[in-house]
């Protein structure tokens, strides 16, 4: 299949400004800057849209067929997960030592991000991670599985969920928006009117369906224009019920970037996303959002020791370590780990499109 340049570079990008959204909070810096860098929520969902169209393709290029179609997912996505949650397990129990680091306010989303303390049914959720479960329990049963030991991998619960639905419907499914429409409007309608207790995380394929919804209807963009623009509301449209003005960014984003796609006269955004450095990173981005989080939480745990209580000191060598040490760990991943694994599926008579 043809290969989609923009949105590879795309998710260099998008993966970039994740592991910025992780490790702004920890830093001293200008409020205007941290504000930037605090939406690190919105470019995973664009990383939904973006897996609706691919999902699609890879799809129609097994021919709807279940068997080889998880297959390649799970070799796909499976040996790099693997890999960052057992470092993610051994690196729970060590404290995130906020007493260190007195510059981080105690409403700060630095105190979200960093998986820490080790969970009292931690069988059930490290279970419940392996077999990508982790974002379907509901509130009453465990409220912080979803981002339990590995944080980020709560987005791949959401896929796996995405992937079932599609394999599910098959040939009926057939690249159409419509049933993940009608799902994201049943978790609207579950978030306004369900007790607590069975209310779910943001990693509920319902509470992210409209943004799958974007992706799918994107495949079908050529000639198709008045539908894509209907979906395209539509999911404005949740995203501001969902969330508000916030919500609203992720289907405009993704949109630009499609019309990159699409028109290679576009200047500015096509260029930067077609651009080396975007597309080493998004042959990196896998790795690198799923690395990001322990392998920071691990540096920071050493410098806040190192600095003395001193913010100044910490951000000075944290702002280049915390994105130098994240993107060489993901170039061994993807060498060593990412690599191999697609080499050996590629070899095999299920492959991948």
């Amino acid at each position: 299949m043809k290969r989609l340049e923009c949105l590879d570079g795309l998710r260099g990008v998008l993966a970039v400004y994740v592991m910025l959204s992780h490790m702004a909070p920890f830093a001293v810096l200008p409020s205007w800057l941290a504000s930037l860098l605090s939406h690190g929520g919105a470019a995973v969902d664009v990383f939904f849209i973006l897996s609706g169209l691919v999902i699609v393709r890879s799809l129609e290029g097994f021919g709807y067929r279940a068997r080889p179609f998880l297959i390649a997912r799970i070799v796909r996505i499976y040996p790099v997960f693997l890999t960052m949650f057992a470092l993610a397990v051994a690196v729970q129990p060590v404290p995130a030592g906020f007493a260190r680091m007195p510059w981080i306010a105690a409403a700060s989303p630095a105190r979200d991000i960093w998986s820490q303390g080790w969970p009292t049914d931690w069988v059930g959720v490290v279970a419940a991670h392996l077999t990508m479960t982790h974002g379907m329990l509901p509130n009453g049963v465990s409220p912080d599985a979803w981002v339990g030991f590995l944080g980020a991998a709560w987005s791949l619960s959401t896929e796996w969920q995405f992937y079932v639905l599609t394999v599910l419907l098959g040939r009926r499914f057939g690249g159409t928006p419509w049933p993940l429409l009608g799902l994201a409007a049943v978790g609207l309608a579950w978030g306004v009117w369900a007790p607590e207790g069975w209310q779910f995380s943001r990693a509920f394929l319902p509470n992210k369906a409209a943004y799958f919804a974007l992706g799918v209807a994107s495949a079908r963009s050529r000639g198709t224009v008045q539908r894509y623009i209907f979906v395209l509301v539509a999911v404005v449209a949740i995203g501001w019920l969902q969330g508000g003005a916030g919500k609203m960014l992720p289907p405009l984003v993704w949109t630009l970037c499609l019309a990159a796609e699409m028109y290679p006269a576009m200047p500015v955004v096509g260029w930067v996303l077609r651009s080396r450095p975007a597309q080493w990173l998004g042959a990196l981005s896998y790795s690198l959002y799923l690395a990001n989080e322990p392998v920071q939480k691990l540096l920071g745990v050493g410098l806040a020791l190192l600095a003395g209580g001193d913010g100044g000191v910490f951000t000075l060598i944290w702002l280049p370590a915390s994105v130098g040490l994240p993107l060489g760990v993901a170039i061994l991943l993807r060498n060593w780990v990412e690599m191999p694994a697609l080499l050996w599926l590629r070899r095999k008579p299920v492959h991948l499109p």
